[in-house]
């Protein structure tokens, strides 16, 4: 057995509060996110709108608070207009990001009436590619202004008198890289995002902006970009975005599972960025982050590269998540709580059938992956204050990242429930990690319960036939004696140690 791991947490030594739209999702018009996804009509489970219920309890079961929307690569194309009044006279289009057409029977809102029966908060993104200023301030205008306008009593006509009230809006998407329509420079970006951001305000002072940060640390440009844009927008933006996925191609579990350690450092140099113009600017503002995509991608991308062009909603990066993806996506979620005093707003990209936790068969079933569960135990019981992890733990290295802790956790105080809740990844493949966790400050405390996902093949994965075949139990072994928890996390499992604690001091 492995040497053991402890986690001391103190109810004063606070991160920050979760903001409740970190467990926020992403719908893309791409493959079969919208049409086979959140919307089909004609589905035995469809509403009169179009909406699949089955899909919606899936949704609202993770209690998913805010969903961006519409892209992605597909906004930078994207004509808002297209996707408003009546559906026979929406125009097809060519989408040129993932090479389909778009019939635009989806749009603003019907997304809008979606999230609302979903319980979630539209983040809208606003095509800073091939549109600018004037399509970004009309679309504020007819989502959010009450009437007495074109555009607001457009709205109106359409059946919608109450504005939509979108409170949080992102200026483009990945404008960084060159695979997006419309691609520019950082100080194209910047100069056009800062007068975007202005005139949006104009119109509704209320709304908050997510300008575009780097697509990923690994772009050639990465930091220097995040410099440029916010030397423009600081005053004028309330968040800046961050974008990454992990892979496996190479089935090395053990570095597949460091990779959240890169994550945080991601983290740590944007903050890092922002803090430097702040400082520059002399500036009393903090710049919050928007991690606003987040996920495991690489199971389709060979499968992507054989799909004939111009297609309707074909299925496109459709992953099928296993027990070890599950097991990164856990180690990310912790490594967003970890920076809860900055990271304020989390997209997991995607929501449905688009490298998702939910899939979905056209005209037929709807189920959870496995990446579904750390989600949905993280948005249950990860809301509160992020508490600092003193973590000791055997360690291991791997060809990229060393020091790479077996033992990923982080603790999370519910002080209006009177509880604490531990969320722990053993990144041991072979072996149990015995934890000790210290919880001192808290007084005597005891066991609610202890969730576990695990799985004796780290390839398994859910689908249409077996759709349970990777899923939580309720049987771990955490133990309370006064103010400490003893548990012994099985090899290569994901750990939610939830413990009911003194509400007072």
């Amino acid at each position: 057995m492995s040497q053991q791991a402890t986690l001391i947490v103190d109810k004063d030594f606070i991160i920050g509060q979760v903001d409740d739209r970190l467990f926020g999702s992403f719908i893309e018009h791409l493959g079969r996110a919208v049409y086979g996804g959140i919307y089909e009509p004609g589905h035995p489970s469809a509403d009169e709108r179009g909406f699949r219920r089955d899909v919606l309890e899936l949704v609202k079961a993770l209690l998913v608070s805010i969903v961006r929307y519409p892209g992605g690569n597909f906004v930078s194309g994207y004509d808002w207009r297209d996707g408003i009044g009546p559906k026979e006279q929406r125009k097809r289009r060519l989408e040129l990001a993932w090479r389909t057409i778009e019939t635009n029977q989806f749009g603003m809102n019907e997304f809008v009436d979606w999230c609302r029966a979903a319980g979630a908060q539209v983040m809208w993104a606003v095509n800073l590619g091939t549109q600018g200023i004037d399509e970004a301030r009309t679309a504020v205008e007819y989502a959010n202004h009450p009437s007495g306008t074109y555009w607001s009593d457009l709205r109106i006509s359409h059946g919608y008198r109450e504005p939509h009230k979108i409170k949080i809006w992102c200026l483009g998407n990945e404008m960084d890289g060159p695979w997006q329509i419309g691609h520019k420079t950082a100080e194209e970006y910047g100069r056009l995002a800062l007068e975007t951001a202005k005139v949006m305000k104009w119109v509704d002072p209320d709304i908050e902006l997510v300008a575009c940060g780097s697509s990923g640390q690994g772009m050639p440009t990465f930091a220097e970009w995040e410099a440029t844009v916010l030397d423009h927008t600081y005053e004028h933006v309330d968040y800046l975005s961050l974008h990454t996925y992990y892979g496996n191609r190479d089935n090395d579990t053990p570095l597949f599972l460091a990779r959240s350690l890169q994550m945080d450092e991601f983290i740590r140099s944007v903050v890092a960025i922002c803090d430097y113009v702040k400082a520059k600017k002399r500036s009393k503002k903090t710049m919050y982050l928007s991690f606003d995509e987040w996920n495991v991608w690489y199971h389709s991308n060979e499968q992507d590269r054989k799909l004939e062009p111009w297609q309707i909603a074909p299925p496109q990066l459709e992953d099928i998540y296993t027990m070890e993806d599950a097991l990164v996506v856990g180690c990310m979620l912790i490594s967003l709580l970890k920076h809860a005093d900055r990271v304020k707003i989390a997209c997991l990209a995607q929501l449905v059938n688009v490298i998702a936790p939910i899939m979905t068969e056209n005209g037929g079933k709807a189920w959870a992956q496995t990446i579904y569960y750390p989600f949905l135990h993280a948005s249950l019981y990860g809301r509160g204050k992020a508490l600092v992890p003193l973590v000791t733990s055997p360690k291991y290295d791997t060809k990229e990242v060393t020091d790479v802790p077996y033992l990923e956790a982080i603790a999370i105080h519910n002080e209006e429930a009177g509880e604490v809740t531990v969320f722990a990844v053993n990144r041991d493949l072979e072996r149990p990690l015995p934890l000790r966790v210290d919880l001192r400050s808290f007084g005597a405390c005891r066991v609610i319960e202890h969730l576990v996902l695990e799985h004796e093949d780290l390839k398994a994965v859910n689908d249409a036939q077996n759709p349970n075949r990777v899923k939580p139990h309720n049987r771990g072994n955490a133990k309370a004696d006064g103010s400490n928890v003893e548990a012994v996390l099985g090899k290569a499992s994901w750990n939610v140690i939830r413990l009911k604690v003194a509400e007072t001091a």
